[in-house]
């Protein structure tokens, strides 16, 4: 299923723990709405995470017409980071499909909470990612912990859950399940609905079983040593 027909907001706010796959999504989000013919920009706003970050596909995301704009390289590890102009661009720009991609921590999230009141007045949604098998986010109450923290920090409401459960080249249909296992009983604590399960194209007949539709996995982050 194309992003265009699961993410309808002109912005989509991507956050969840360090190693959920947030960024991951982030890029096959952007990408597949960029080959919806959508003009699309790409916010890697993660100052937590620096090891997958959506700026080592640069490349990648340029040759797809995405414009991508990040914190200054120089302080991307400071606790105030330089926020690009540009950013204001992407909140500005109706014309413009915006990804945003935030740090995976509360204090991550800080980076976003001073243009709370721009956000709320846009088309926006907040996506927090999840994944089974990161140990503090792997049980309901951790996840919701966690998400709430997300929600408190940065002023916004939290609208919609994806499970991007994986173990990378160890992957099975079992582990995609257990992960949409863990977002439904994130919905069923918290009312937020699941938009969609993440998955490699090679398991797609096996969930079809699941309700929410699958998203097709493009790219997979690696490590920039890998």
């Amino acid at each position: 299923m194309a992003a265009a027909e699961i993410c309808t907001h002109r912005l989509s706010i991507v956050t969840g723990h360090y190693g959920t796959g947030k960024t991951e999504f982030a890029v096959n989000l952007a990408l597949s709405l960029a080959a919806g013919e959508a003009q699309v920009m790409l916010a890697d706003l993660d100052i937590v995470n620096p090891y997958f970050r959506s700026r080592e596909r640069r490349q990648l995301l340029e040759e797809a017409g995405i414009r991508l704009v990040s914190t200054s390289q120089t302080c991307a590890d400071a606790d105030v980071p330089a926020i690009p102009a540009e950013l204001l661009a992407i909140l500005e720009d109706r014309a413009v499909r915006g990804v945003l991609d935030i740090g995976g921590d509360p204090a991550g999230a800080r980076v976003l909470a001073r243009f709370q009141p721009k956000i709320v007045r846009e088309d926006y949604q907040l996506i927090y990612v999840l994944n089974a098998n990161r140990p503090e986010v792997r049980t309901p109450e951790t996840a919701v912990r966690y998400l709430r923290a997300i929600e408190e920090t940065t002023g916004l409401a939290c609208s919609a859950l994806v499970n991007n459960t994986h173990l990378c080249g160890e992957t099975t249909e079992a582990e995609i399940l257990k992960g949409a296992a863990l977002a439904g009983a994130v919905f069923r604590e918290t009312g937020i609905p699941v938009l969609c399960h993440m998955a490699e194209e090679r398991f797609l007949p096996g969930l079809k079983k699941l309700r929410e539709p699958v998203f097709p996995i493009t790219i997979r982050m690696k490590k920039p040593w890998e």
